[in-house]
């Protein structure tokens, strides 16, 4: 039910960046994007984590339509590759490791929202639906690390099991500082991802009924004017 809701609050947010009530504009910019992400996943059963950390970076292109008294209205589109999973903490006597890299390619539609001036610095809000494909994953286990078939660690059954699930998707919202200028337009942008998907199985017979991404994310962009 809780995705239904978070959904309907996106479309409520997004179509008064799509509607033409404002001031028209045509800017049409595109360029590149790169930074870092701390990435978890959501368990049900918990499994405790540090977070891991990864890269992020891709290319963006972004539409401006309209100036609507003193917030800009536009649409911005992503197409990134990024590095997300997650790192156990595992809190025993075994000094065992163990952690998962899971790489995506990732497409994000976002409303973007700003305030400022034409020029010089004007903060922004970008929120809106992101769909992923899984490209890869790996894990990586401490050297030596416990048999699992003889712990008693609670919960084991995330080792050695593939992703079950290669479609993701889920909504992102980030807020951010841009400076417009003639050499162009930097970015700097904080982001929170909500994964609504899960990478495993979750029927009732399956041991996970919950296994999504959540991930912070820190971007710096660069983008030029194709059309002011």
């Amino acid at each position: 039910m809780y995705k239904r809701y978070i959904l309907l609050l996106i479309i409520m947010i997004t179509l008064p960046a799509m509607s033409q009530v404002g001031e028209l504009r045509n800017n049409f910019a595109i360029g590149f994007n790169g930074g870092i992400n701390y990435s978890n996943v959501s368990f049900t059963p918990k499994i405790k984590q540090s977070g891991l950390m990864g890269f992020g970076g891709g290319i963006t292109a972004r539409y401006i339509s309209e100036k609507y008294f003193a917030m800009i209205c536009g649409l911005q589109v992503e197409l990134n590759y990024t590095q997300r999973g997650w790192k156990e903490l595992i809190e025993d006597d075994s000094n065992d490791e163990y952690s998962r890299s899971m790489n995506y390619l990732e497409i994000p539609f976002l409303a973007h929202l700003a305030f400022g001036k034409e020029r010089g610095a004007r903060f922004f809000i970008n929120l809106g639906p992101q769909i992923a494909f899984l490209l890869n994953e790996s894990e990586k286990f401490s050297d030596p690390f416990t048999d699992t078939s003889t712990t008693e660690r609670p919960i084991i059954e995330q080792y050695h099991k593939d992703a079950e699930k290669k479609f993701d998707y889920g909504i992102v919202g980030g807020l951010g500082l841009e400076i417009r200028t003639k050499a162009g337009n930097f970015l700097l942008e904080g982001r929170y991802y909500f994964g609504l998907a899960d990478i495993f199985n979750n029927t009732k017979k399956d041991f996970f009924s919950r296994s999504a991404h959540t991930t912070i994310l820190g971007r710096v962009s660069y983008l030029f004017d194709l059309k002011k």
